[in-house]
């Protein structure tokens, strides 16, 4: 046979095509208005510029929509996905290819394009698909994984898709028994059917059955279309959308400002608070539960569940929507503008968005890494969380202190008894309001000043400065809080007042490189500073010397047999993707391969000390930190090497609760190099 005259006929046994076109309009009809009573919806929310920079966006959804790459990141749930999309996506455009020689008479169907995509690769992206159902069901029904959500709708979704995938391949193996097809070989699941129903009855049995399944086929396939708006498969057209309008930077990087002089609300506590974007990301949500899955709070046992705060947000947004048009019957002063009502408010409203599960948000990032469909979790946290501190004075009272502190001190310490430059006795350290020159500016920050522990590791630093001939200078007592702490926990005013001074001191001693050990005031002052006018260099201290050890000014002179692991800190390698100079720094200091934890780099477990959680006095069995000593204790490490304050004191109180007699310590990675560059290993 010749290839070339491959093809077959179009809707073969199918009469009276135009009932099925009939049927389209109403099923377009309640499917289009199924989207557009969302997007209605989301317009309610306040104006994001999320259509920006279209190429990069275009790449984002190539990688994670159509590639499916964040999906895949969970290997099981992420192939029976992956071979639901693909495989639909393949069927949907196959039948549209039928229909565009049928309606049009554009002969498209023959040859190679017909044996090999419209009859071999469609058959195998079929299968796939069936496969990738199967595995589904057996995921929801036989392993039952705790973060998922049960309900009767994903039952009935995957019942549906499987009864669509099986009659497809019933349609496609009767046609080929009851044609004696020549080609049919090429549609191997088809035939294999079709074969074996010849077993089952003669050819007019199989046109009867043809036609009739046909049909059903046609009806089920509409009526899932016209049904999915108004179930959780509306994401197929919101996830895509909601990748594609990802902020482009890193959520938890850097928040969001608040217009004190014109803001009606400081924070939010209500849906027609938030943005579009965020109205959309409650939207697409897919239940997968991954963000719990990944959020170091629950996985301790704390309330908090990030997934549960997106659902629960999506439960109110769809029982009363935002400025829901009133009846006539709502008091004046429930009203919002153009006599609109506001929707309930959001802390308390539902069990996740009790206000004490806001509170145990470590904004480690790690909810925003794990969803596949960019929901943005962290920023919605620290909205309500503004709300509740700024508008209601209602959190911790720990935290309050802190932020007391921040208020009357410059610094969240409220018990430290040192100074400023307490830590820089004994080495000479010149002040920025002495020198004008310096090649950088080593901001030393609250935990590397006023924490005793980490006086040590700002020595370090320094001291290698020095050992490499930078010329460098601290603020001193003129150095306040970055603010990080005030504007995680929630109060964006005492935020903008501690940048804004610091930005002014900066300016006033001419300084335009940054150094800073503290992975918080690092991610502060390169991405959060620059809205209020403070545009710096800024330096990590493990970028800043592996640059040193690059350029030759700084040589280590010995090595240890220490068994080493690296914490990556949650502000440097999730938030701001520097994961590999602080390997290399450390393995620069052992002669043993660096040893890994199972979490590590981007998806690293979190110390338990950001978001304002190092302030917080936890139960001492629901400590995030002791759950991230016990993944450290799990390795042959002697030795964990960190890259910021608060890990380190965070691990070191982690692992003296859990390590019994093992003798494993925490060393900051410019302490690893001080002892390398001053054959000192042997000292600590």
């Amino acid at each position: 046979m010749n290839v070339e005259e491959a093809t077959r006929e179009v809707l073969w046994n199918i009469s009276n095509v135009w009932i099925m076109y009939a049927l389209l309009v109403p099923t377009a009809l309640v499917a289009g208005y199924g989207v557009y009573r969302r997007f209605i919806t989301w317009r309610q929310g306040a104006p994001a510029a999320r259509f920006d920079r279209p190429a990069e966006r275009l790449k984002l959804l190539l990688k994670n929509a159509i590639l499916q790459q964040r999906t895949l990141r969970d290997r099981y749930a992420g192939a029976f996905h992956a071979y639901i999309f693909w495989g639909m996506i393949t069927l949907t455009i196959a039948t549209t290819v039928v229909l565009i020689q049928h309606d049009f008479g554009i002969e498209i169907m023959h040859g190679r394009f017909y044996l090999y995509f419209q009859s071999l690769f469609v058959d195998v992206l079929g299968l796939l698909a069936m496969v990738g159902v199967g595995m589904a069901a057996a995921r929801r029904w036989i392993k039952r994984p705790s973060k998922l959500v049960y309900t009767d709708e994903s039952t009935w979704i995957l019942v549906i898709l499987f009864v669509i995938l099986a009659t497809g391949f019933l349609i496609e193996g009767w046609r080929i028994a009851a044609t004696d097809d020549p080609w049919g070989s090429w549609s191997p699941v088809g035939n294999a059917v079709g074969n074996l129903s010849l077993q089952l009855g003669g050819v007019e049995s199989l046109k009867t059955a043809h036609l009739f399944t046909w049909w059903f086929h046609m009806l089920l396939v509409f009526g899932f279309i016209a049904w999915a708006p108004y179930t959780k498969m509306l994401h197929v057209l919101t996830s895509p959308l909601n990748i594609y309008t990802a902020r482009l930077d890193a959520p938890g990087g850097s928040l969001k400002t608040i217009d004190f002089d014109t803001a009606e609300n400081f924070g939010i506590n209500r849906l027609e608070q938030f943005t579009w974007k965020d109205l959309l990301d409650l939207d697409a949500c897919t239940e997968c539960g991954r963000c719990t899955d990944n959020c170091p709070a629950n996985r301790v046992g704390k309330e908090l569940s990030p997934r549960d705060i997106i659902l629960d947000l999506r439960s109110l947004l769809h029982e009363v929507p935002p400025a829901q048009k009133t009846n006539g019957e709502a008091e004046k002063s429930d009203e919002g503008e153009n006599g609109q009502a506001d929707s309930p408010p959001l802390v308390g409203s539902k069990s996740a968005l009790a206000s004490e599960a806001l509170w145990q948000c470590t904004t480690c990032g790690a909810c925003v890494e794990a969803c596949p469909v960019s929901i943005e979790q962290l920023p919605k946290i620290v909205d309500m969380r503004r709300f509740q501190v700024m508008e209601e004075a209602e959190f911790p009272e720990t935290m309050q202190e802190a932020i007391t502190s921040l208020e009357g001190r410059g610094h969240p310490f409220r018990g430290t008894q040192f100074s400023r430059l307490d830590w820089a006795e004994g080495l000479d350290i010149p002040l920025a309001a002495d020198v004008k020159d310096a090649e950088v500016l080593l901001w030393v920050g609250c935990g590397g000043a006023l924490v005793e522990r980490n006086r040590s590791s700002t020595r370090a630093m320094a001291q290698l400065l020095q050992k490499a001939g930078v010329k460098f200078t601290v603020l001193g007592r003129d150095e306040k809080c970055t603010g990080d702490p005030a504007r995680r926990i929630g109060n964006e005013f005492l935020f903008e007042s501690l940048a804004k001074e610091n930005i002014e001191t900066l300016g006033k001693h001419e300084v335009k490189t940054i150094v800073t050990s503290c992975p918080h005031c690092f991610n502060t002052l390169l991405n959060e500073y620059p809205h209020f006018g403070g545009q710096y260099e800024v330096f990590h201290h493990t970028t800043y010397l592996a640059k040193l050890i690059g350029e030759g000014r700084l040589k280590l002179d010995t090595t240890t047999e220490r068994n080493l692991t690296f914490h990556d800190p949650c502000y440097l390698g999730r938030h701001n993707d520097i994961t590999e100079p602080p390997r290399e720094l450390a393995q620069r200091t052992t002669a043993k391969p660096l040893v890994e934890m199972q979490q590590s780099r981007k998806t690293s477990y979190c110390c338990g000390g950001g978001g304002g959680m190092s302030f917080i006095d936890e139960a001492p069995d629901k400590r995030v930190n002791q759950e991230r000593a016990r993944q450290i204790l799990e390795t042959d490490a002697d030795t964990v090497a960190v890259a910021c304050p608060f890990c380190t004191t965070m691990l070191e109180d982690g692992i003296n609760a859990r390590k019994g007699d093992r003798e494993i310590v925490v060393r900051d990675v410019a302490e690893l190099l001080w002892e390398a560059a001053t054959n000192k290993a042997d000292e600590s």
